[in-house]
Parts: C-alpha cells; sequence; structure tokens
C-alpha cells in the first residue's frame, strides 16, 4: 500500500508539474500575442500621422475624435490606408499559414504557388476585356478601376484556378514539395505571359490602368475597399479558427488526422478555396503584394511553435504588422516620393525566400 502510495503521489506531482509547464507555455504565447498587437497598434498609430502634411499625436487624436482642419486627412486618406494594410496584410498572413499546412509545405504561399498571379491575370482580364478600367479627370488620378466587384470576381476566378492546379498536384504521391513550388514558380510565369498578351492588344487607357493596379500600392485602399476586406476575411477567419484542431491534425500527416475523424478532402479543399477567395480580394483591390503571406507564419513558428490555436491569429497579425511597416516604409524612405509598397516586401522578402531554400538544402 505504501509503495502504490508513493507512486500514486508520484503521478500526480509530475501530472501539476506538467500543468504547471503547459499553463507556463501557454501564458508566453499570450504574451507574445499582446506584444504583437500593442506593435501594430504603435506602427498604424505612426502611419496615421505620416505623410506630406505631418501630423503630431494631439492632432491626430483632436481629428479623429473632434472636427478640425485635419479631419478631412486623417478619416478621408491616413485611416482607410492604414486599415487598408491591416487587413491585406492579415488576409495574406492567414491565408500562407494555411496554404503551408494542407500543402505540406513550408515554401507555400500566395506569390510563390502563383495564386496572386492567377488572381492578376483575372483582375487584368476584367479591366481590358470588360472594360473595368477607365479614364477620368477627377481627383488625384487619372486613372480609375470602378468596376470592382467585377475586377474580384474575375481576380477570384484567376486565383481558384491556379489554387485548383496546385491542389491536384498535391494529391498525387511522386510530386515533392520543391516540385509544387516550381509548379508555382511556372504558373506565375504562364499568367504574367498571358497578362502581357491581354496588354499588347489593349488601348493606351486599359494598359495604365492594370499597371496602375500591379503596382500593389496600399493607397488605393478606401472605405468601400477596406468594408469589403473586411467582410471576406472576418468569415474566412472564424472558419480557419474553428478549424484549429482538425489543422493541427494535419501536422501529423492524412492518415493520423483520418483516424482523428477529420474529413482530409474537404478541410483541404474548402482550406484552398477560401485561402484563395481573401488572397483573391485583396490582390484586386490593392495589386500584387510578395512575400507576406510566406513570411509572416514562419516568423510566428519560430515564436511559439506550430500550434495552430496561436497559429491562425498571430500569422493573421504578424501579416498586418509587417505590410502596414513595409507600406510605412515605403511613404517615408523617399519621401515626399512614396514607393509602392510591393517594392519594399520584395526586397525583404526575396532574401528571406532564399534562406529557406537554403536551410532546407543543408537539412
Amino acid at each position: 500500500m505504501e509503495r502504490l502510495n508513493l507512486k500514486t503521489q508520484g503521478l500526480r506531482s509530475s501530472e501539476n508539474l506538467v500543468r504547471e509547464q503547459y499553463r507556463k507555455l501557454t501564458y508566453r504565447k499570450l504574451l507574445i500575442g499582446f506584444l504583437l498587437l500593442g506593435l501594430l497598434f504603435i506602427i498604424s498609430f505612426i502611419s496615421v500621422g505620416v505623410g506630406s502634411m505631418k501630423l503630431s499625436i494631439w492632432e491626430i487624436i483632436n481629428a479623429t475624435l473632434n472636427r478640425s482642419e485635419n479631419s478631412v486627412i486623417v478619416w478621408g486618406i491616413r485611416i482607410p490606408r492604414t486599415l487598408g494594410a491591416i487587413l491585406a496584410g492579415a488576409s495574406l498572413g492567414l491565408g500562407g499559414s494555411v496554404m503551408q499546412n494542407i500543402l505540406r509545405n513550408p515554401l507555400a504561399s500566395p506569390f510563390t504557388l502563383g495564386v496572386s498571379h492567377g488572381a492578376a491575370f483575372g483582375a487584368a482580364f476584367a479591366i481590358i476585356v470588360l472594360g473595368a478600367g477607365q479614364a477620368h479627370f477627377s481627383g488625384n488620378e487619372a486613372i480609375a478601376i470602378l468596376q470592382n466587384y467585377t475586377v474580384v470576381i474575375s481576380a477570384f476566378l484567376g486565383a481558384l484556378i491556379t489554387a485548383s492546379f496546385i491542389l491536384t498536384l498535391s494529391y498525387l504521391r511522386d510530386i515533392t514539395p520543391e516540385a509544387i513550388i516550381l509548379s508555382g514558380v511556372a504558373l506565375s510565369s504562364l499568367f504574367s505571359s498571358a497578362t502581357m498578351f491581354l496588354q499588347y492588344f489593349a488601348d493606351d487607357v486599359q494598359v495604365a490602368s492594370t499597371l496602375f493596379w500591379t503596382f500593389g500600392d496600399i493607397g488605393k485602399a478606401g472605405w468601400t475597399e477596406d468594408k469589403i476586406m473586411l467582410i471576406a476575411f472576418s468569415l474566412v477567419f472564424v472558419y480557419f479558427l474553428y478549424k484549429r484542431w482538425d489543422l493541427n491534425a494535419m501536422l501529423l500527416g492524412d492518415e493520423t488526422a483520418k483516424t482523428l475523424g477529420v474529413n482530409v478532402r474537404f478541410l483541404r479543399l474548402s482550406s484552398m478555396f477560401l485561402s484563395a477567395l481573401i488572397v483573391s480580394v485583396c490582390t484586386a483591390f490593392l495589386g500584387i503584394i510578395s512575400f507576406i503571406g510566406l513570411i509572416a507564419p514562419h516568423l510566428v513558428r519560430l515564436l511559439i511553435g506550430e500550434d495552430y490555436r496561436f497559429l491562425i491569429p498571430y500569422s493573421a497579425i504578424t501579416g498586418a504588422l509587417l505590410l502596414s511597416a513595409s507600406d510605412l516604409i515605403a511613404r517615408t524612405i523617399m519621401s515626399p516620393v512614396i514607393l509602392p509598397v510591393s517594392i519594399v516586401t520584395s526586397i525583404v522578402g526575396a532574401p528571406f525566400f532564399l534562406y529557406l531554400l537554403f536551410i532546407r538544402r543543408t537539412r
């Protein structure tokens, strides 16, 4: 009896120790989440104050809460742009984290798999063939995309075609993760060529509209675009958060996930479909923004590991943080000239992508 009691006490102490370690680990992950949110708030606040006309903290607060001479700038330009960067970055980070899971490929992202380029071709088709790009002479821009819903639907179809092809390849057992990435590169080249083909037969206004759209500029975001991106992101985010345990099970492999009751085929199809949706919406409104979907999930994994209970929201927060910071750099590094944000994300993302390739090669 004494030995049994000692063994029982030992098991209880071990169980309490495991619970305490788990509790500390959870607190640490929650603390990281609050820190990321704090950084995002700081970057967003700075972004509202930066521009051709710099605003102080009190001027921002006064313009936000009360009607002042700066209210039009803050509410009409700065806040929609800041929210656009947050929503687009969150969508790309979320889509990248899920794609890397369901394709079992750490190099997967909307950009590297060609999904962004497929959406770009769809948008170019809408602008050139369906006439969504038109000239106008009011406001700051001479070219506008006045049929956003047409562009969004066309971009979504283009992204869906690419995602379907990648998904089909992932079912073939002899296709390696590297081959899937190379297939994405090939699809990117194919859709880029198709876009150039459309531009070759387009008139000057249509070509200008397509180029204007593909620059990857957060300045295109307005309240209408932000609302649509918010709706798309919210619905997809809730779905993926609901499927967080299924995504964790997918980390163990398809067979193990099936034994745990996961409908692997449905989860893979729905996840790729919804990832293509939020990516295509962002790409349709803001243009091609590269590497955010690749970098954000990997940075989060370095901090908290592979747990999709935290990886899903933290990838979205980190994506929003990275794109907001990149937009801030693009607006200030050559002020008063504002660079397209895709230039900054490519400069940062390309070396990181090469680093991931090198790490996988040396393992």
